[in-house]
Formats: structure tokens, C-alpha cells, sequence
């Protein structure tokens, strides 16, 4: 179902437009219009952007797709050898390549992503904490632009179902966690009741 939310080419495991005869991509997900006026805008503003994606399927989808419409990309997946890894770092961000594409897993740690001033998480993780860590990939020192971080979200699907139930375990965390025992007190009755109150097993 996350498949078929980023583009049914990813489900039905076509190939990428390479020629004549395969895959086509425009003009059949939602999605995939929005990232491309999404990149449009930062490009016009000659901006960079970080791509993620957990599947390294649609990563490569989406290098084809920007490729066949002359954006310079990169991918980057847990597949690319260590000195490839450090030099498309290095064209990233000496401005080379705009746009970088890269597996949501393989980026979480050990990258200097400065240069982007826009992240797009092209479909949600189910933890939360994994997201947030290849977000910092831009946040990292030496920042010195606002970073503006984009979900793209399948209205209506169940990846509505997972951005709700990250919605409400961040509140939650946030409340318990994140400033104490006095946020109990700050709880509403139903809050306070949903925390503590038992369920049946799923």
C-alpha cells in the first residue's frame, strides 16, 4: 500500500523510462506531480534539496524521471561505495548537483549536508526517530540557512493512517518527555485516560 501511495510503477515493479515502450511516470501519481513543482520552486530559487525515500526502488525511479526531465541528480543507497559516497558529498555540496537522492537508511548517519535548504521525505517512516535523524543530515554544524522540511502524504490512505499515529505519539512523548512530570498536569482528562488506560492486544 506505501508503494502504490509513492507511484503504482513501484508496485508493479516496471522499469524506468529509459526508452521507448517503458515505463511512464508523469501524469500518474499525485505525489510525484507535487515533487516535481515541489523542486520547480526551489530550483527557480537555486536552492538545494535532499530527497529520502526508504526504498531504493523508487529512489531509482525518481533518478530517471529527473533525469529525463534534465535535472541533475544523484542517488546515494546503502549499495554505494565509500569513496563514491564522499564525492558526491563533495559535488553536493560544492553546488554541483542540486538535487540528492538518497535511501532514508543509508543516509542517517556520518553526512555533512549543510548546502540543502530544503528536505523532502517523499513517503513516512513508522519511526519517527529515523526520519528525524536523516533530517539532521542538513542541520548539521555549519548551517547557515533556515531549513524548510517537507512530507509528501497520500491524502486519505494509510499513509494519512501513519502520519496521524506519529501525530499523536509525538504529542504524547512530547508531554511525558519532553518537559517533565509537571507536563502530566497539562494533560486533558481523555489525554490522561488514553495513557494510561489498558487495550486489547492487535
Amino acid at each position: 500500500l506505501k508503494q502504490i501511495c509513492n507511484h503504482p510503477a513501484q508496485f508493479l515493479k516496471e522499469q524506468a523510462p529509459r526508452g521507448p515502450g517503458t515505463a511512464r511516470l508523469a501524469g500518474r501519481s499525485g505525489k510525484l506531480a507535487l515533487l516535481d513543482e515541489l523542486l520547480d520552486t526551489i530550483l527557480a530559487e537555486d536552492g538545494s534539496v535532499l530527497v529520502f525515500t526508504q526504498y531504493v526502488s523508487m529512489a531509482r525511479l525518481l533518478a530517471d524521471h529527473l533525469a529525463a526531465r534534465g535535472i541533475p541528480a544523484q542517488l546515494l543507497h546503502g549499495g554505494t561505495p565509500v569513496a563514491e559516497r564522499e564525492r558526491m558529498v563533495d559535488r553536493f555540496q560544492d553546488g554541483e548537483v542540486p538535487v540528492f537522492l538518497l535511501s532514508l537508511k543509508a543516509a542517517g548517519t556520518g553526512l555533512n549536508l549543510t548546502r540543502a535548504g530544503h528536505v523532502i521525505h517523499y513517503d513516512r517512516w513508522w519511526n519517527p526517530a529515523v526520519e528525524e535523524q536523516a533530517t539532521d543530515r542538513a542541520y548539521r554544524i555549519g548551517q547557515t540557512q533556515p531549513v524548510q522540511v517537507h512530507r509528501l502524504i497520500a491524502e486519505g490512505t494509510v499513509e494519512d493512517r501513519i502520519s496521524e499515529m506519529l501525530r499523536a505519539k509525538r504529542a504524547l512523548a512530547d508531554a511525558v518527555l519532553g518537559s517533565g512530570e509537571a507536563a502530566l498536569t497539562e494533560l486533558t482528562d481523555r489525554e490522561l485516560a488514553d495513557l494510561v488506560s489498558l487495550r486489547r492486544p492487535s
